[in-house]
């Protein structure tokens, strides 16, 4: 039984009967993705033509793979949306206070840089722009949240992750995840390990992916609405 503010609820148990989804599922979207972005990157595809490519390779994955893994029904929403948006505060607040993006800490050979604005060409383009934000909102998140927080944080406390229930805490698995999600930020790992703290803790109050793959895709969404209206290229990576 799990209890959050004035309202209790039971979180959903797998039957013992039913088939569990194995390591492939969760982490074949996200692979496919990251592998394909690499190779994007490698062979200097333009990013009208790459950022399709690969979103759209990491769809049609999910899709076929992990579709049914997928819980798609917060059991907080409203909530979710809050955390979701308290993580976009955190992620755009540190460069409107204090400008530091550009230290060595932020921007060497190992975390990279910044990412610079897309072709000037591209900045109004409805077809590029609509597919970015909608991959960034809507496809990301799904795939990111079955990887870090569905298989990893369960993964790390046992191989046998499917004996492990959603937002089991374990110091270990929680940091490692956290840490490693921060990487995949390259010159924004401070705020994304802070959003990797916040995540996985909303996973541990919720027990419910669904939870924060809304959460995710409300930062998301936010920052994609930030990135066009403001002209903060950057925060695309």
């Amino acid at each position: 039984m799990l209890e959050y503010g004035l309202t209790t609820f039971m979180a959903p148990q797998p039957s013992s009967a039913e088939p569990q989804p194995d390591t492939f599922s969760y982490v074949a979207p996200f692979a496919v993705f990251i592998g394909a972005l690499g190779l994007a990157h490698l062979i200097s595809l333009p990013v009208q033509i790459a950022y399709p490519a690969y979103t759209g390779l990491a769809l049609v994955t999910w899709l076929i793979f992990s579709r049914n893994c997928t819980p798609l029904k917060p059991s907080f929403p409203l909530a979710s949306i809050v955390a979701g948006m308290a993580v976009f505060v955190i992620w755009i607040a540190p460069d409107l206070l204090f400008h530091y993006r550009h230290s060595w800490i932020f921007e060497n050979a190992l975390t990279g840089r910044a990412a610079g604005p897309p072709p000037p060409e591209l900045r109004h383009n409805l077809v590029f722009l609509s597919i970015r934000i909608a991959g960034s909102a809507l496809v990301v998140p799904v795939i990111e949240e079955l990887f870090w927080r569905g298989w990893l944080m369960r993964w790390l406390v046992n191989m046998k992750f499917q004996k492990i229930p959603l937002g089991t805490y374990r110091a270990s698995a929680f940091w490692i995840t956290a840490v490693l999600f921060a990487t995949e930020h390259g010159a924004f790992w401070e705020v994304g390990l802070a959003a990797g703290i916040i995540y996985n803790w909303w996973l541990i109050r919720t027990r419910n992916l669904a939870d924060c793959i809304l959460a995710h895709a409300v930062t998301n969404a936010a920052l994609a609405a930030y990135v066009v209206a403001a002209g903060q290229w950057q925060y695309w990576l």
